[in-house]
């Protein structure tokens, strides 16, 4: 698939809205993306344009984005960049730039996070699963391959490569 995927470093704008639709949990913010420069003329750093985005988060990460974020963090968001352009009204033509996000996180380079992993409900319909085979049948190939290498072992104790080479190559 063609898509356009980014990592946007900024600021949460506004309240993440959750809602819990039919189709799974969503959730939504906006960014706030502020470019930083030194100016070397005044000898300080100086924010530039601010770009902001629509963040769209679906199913446990929307449920995560509502329980961690608030207007201020600083965050890191990683998805796919979608440029929306409408047609308003007695208004010149609109245009959003939303992300559809795959992961999101505090941004550890301006501030601490403590990380709590989610708890995941598992569905009373769905039967235990049952406990997969660990053994090896008996008679497979590995066996016998390691049975030859042991009898590659010279009279000394040592395995002879060239013993060792053969009895891998007989099985």
């Amino acid at each position: 698939m063609n898509d356009t995927t980014i990592c946007a470093v900024g600021n949460v704008a506004t309240p993440p809205m959750y809602r819990d639709l039919a189709a799974g949990p969503s959730a939504r913010f906006r960014l706030a993306v502020t470019a930083r420069y030194f100016d070397r003329e005044k000898n300080v750093w100086t924010d530039g344009h601010t770009s902001f985005f629509t963040v769209w988060a679906n199913r446990q990460l929307a449920t995560n984005v509502a329980a961690s974020l608030s207007v201020g963090d600083p965050v890191v968001v990683q998805g796919r960049l979608k440029v929306r352009t409408e047609v308003r009204e007695g208004q010149p033509n609109w245009s959003s730039a939303d992300i559809d996000a795959v992961a999101i996180g505090h941004d550890l380079a301006r501030g601490t996070s403590a990380f709590r992993r989610a708890n995941k409900q598992e569905s009373a319909a769905s039967p235990p699963r049952p406990e997969p085979n660990w053994e090896t049948p008996a008679g497979d190939s590995a066996d016998s391959a390691a049975d030859s290498a042991e009898s590659a072992v010279s009279a000394d104790g040592r395995h002879s490569d060239q013993q060792l080479a053969e009895s891998l190559v007989m099985t």
